[in-house]
C-alpha cells in the first residue's frame, strides 16, 4: 500500500479513485471500466509530473524522510553479495543503528558500513530510529581500520537525523567517537566512498561521509542540523521549519553546486519508494563510478585527494 506525504494528497484521492474503480470491476465482472481508470491513470501522471517538477527544500525534506524508501539494509541486501555482518566495538557494545562488514560489490571485496532506520514499529526501536550511539562511531573506526589493514575499498551508506544525543551517549563519550570516526575516514589509505540515501544529518552523518568521492540520491538532504532544529534555535518555533530548511541549502542540487557533494544520483519519479529496484540501479552505477575514479591511486594520493576536498569547501559559492 503506497504511503502519501502531505503534499501529495491531491495524487492520493485519483490514484485512491482509479483503485476503486478496478476493485468494483473485479468484483463485477460485466463492469468495464477500463477507460475510465486510464484517464484517471494518466492524470495522476500529470499531476505527479508537476509535484516533483520542482520540490521546495522543506518537501525534499519529506520525501527523504518517507518511511517506504529504501535503507541501508535494503542496499546491502541488493547491491552486495557475500555480505558478513561485524558487531561489536570491542569495548561496550554493538549498535544495531550501524551496519558494517565484509562483502563482495562487483565481485569485489569492500567493506560496507551504514546506518539503519528501521521499516516497522519493532526494528525502528531497536535501531533506535538510525541515530547511532558512540558504540556505533567505534564500530565503524574498527572496520574502516580493518578494511586500512588489508586493502579494502570502504563503502558507507548515510541515512541518519544525526548522532543519538541521549544522556548515556553523552557520559560514554559521543564527540569524541564522532571525531575519531572522522579523523579515520580521512587518514585510511584505501578508497572511500559515500552515498547520502535519506537523510545527513549534522556530525553523525560527517562522519561517515568524509570520504573521497560523496554521492547523493537527488531528494536526499544534507546539514548540520534537521530544520525543525534550526527553527527552534533561530525563532524559538519549530513550525518554521519550512523557512529553515530553505535557509540551510540541504538539497542535493545546492550541495552540489556548494561542492559539498560530487554527484547527484537521479531518483525515479515520485522519489526512490516508488521503484525500489531502479533507485538500487542508480546507486550501483554511481558506487561503481566513484570506485572507478579511484582506481589506481596510492594510498599518499588517496589520503591526499580526500583532505584536499575538504579543504576546498568553502571555496564555492551558490553564485559560482
Amino acid at each position: 500500500m503506497t504511503q502519501y506525504l502531505e503534499f501529495e494528497k491531491p495524487l492520493a484521492e485519483i490514484e485512491g479513485k482509479a483503485e476503486e474503480l478496478r476493485a468494483l470491476a473485479r468484483a463485477n465482472e460485466e463492469m468495464d471500466v477500463a477507460a475510465e481508470a486510464a484517464a484517471l491513470d494518466a492524470k495522476a501522471e500529470k499531476l505527479l509530473d508537476e509535484l516533483y517538477a520542482d520540490l521546495t527544500p522543506w518537501r525534499k525534506c519529506q520525501v527523504a524522510r518517507h518511511p517506504g524508501r529504501p535503507h541501508c539494509k535494503d542496499y546491502v541486501e541488493d547491491l552486495f553479495t557475500e555480505f558478513t555482518p561485524l558487531a561489536g566495538d570491542r569495548n561496550f557494545a554493538d549498535d544495531l543503528a550501524v551496519i558494517g562488514g565484509l562483502a563482495r560489490f562487483n565481485d569485489q571485496p569492500v567493506m560496507v558500513i551504514g546506518h539503519e532506520k528501521g521499516s516497522d514499529t519493532k526494528s525502528r526501536i531497536e535501531r533506535n530510529f538510525g541515530m547511532a550511539r558512540p558504540e556505533g562511531y567505534r564500530k565503524a573506526v574498527r572496520l574502516m581500520e580493518m578494511a586500512g589493514r588489508f586493502g579494502l575499498p570502504v563503502i558507507t551508506l548515510i541515512d541518519t537525523a544525526g548522532a543519538y544525543p541521549g544522556k548515556g551517549a553523552e557520559e560514554r563519550g559521543q564527540s569524541e567517537a564522532i571525531a575519531r570516526s572522522t579523523e579515520m575516514c580521512l587518514k585510511i589509505g584505501v578508497p572511500l566512498v559515500s552515498v547520502i540515501i535519506g537523510e545527513g544529518g549534522s556530525g553523525g552523518a560527517v562522519a561517515f561521509a568524509t570520504a573521497n568521492r560523496v554521492a547523493m540520491l537527488e531528494h536526499s538532504v544534507y546539514s548540520v542540523i534537521s530544520p525543525e532544529g534550526c527553527a527552534s534555535i533561530l525563532w524559538k518555533d519549530s513550525e518554521k521549519m519550512r523557512e529553515a530548511a530553505e535557509a540551510l541549502r540541504l538539497t542535493a542540487q545546492d550541495l552540489h553546486k556548494l561542492g559539498v557533494c560530487d554527484r547527484i544520483i537521479s531518483e525515479p519519479k515520485g522519489g526512490a519508494h516508488r521503484d525500489r529496484a531502479a533507485t538500487v540501479d542508480s546507486v550501483r552505477d554511481a558506487i561503481t563510478a566513484m570506485l572507478k575514479d579511484l582506481d589506481g591511486k596510492d594510498s599518499a594520493a588517496l589520503i591526499r585527494d580526500r583532505r584536499q576536498k575538504f579543504l576546498d569547501i568553502g571555496s564555492k559559492g551558490l553564485a559560482a
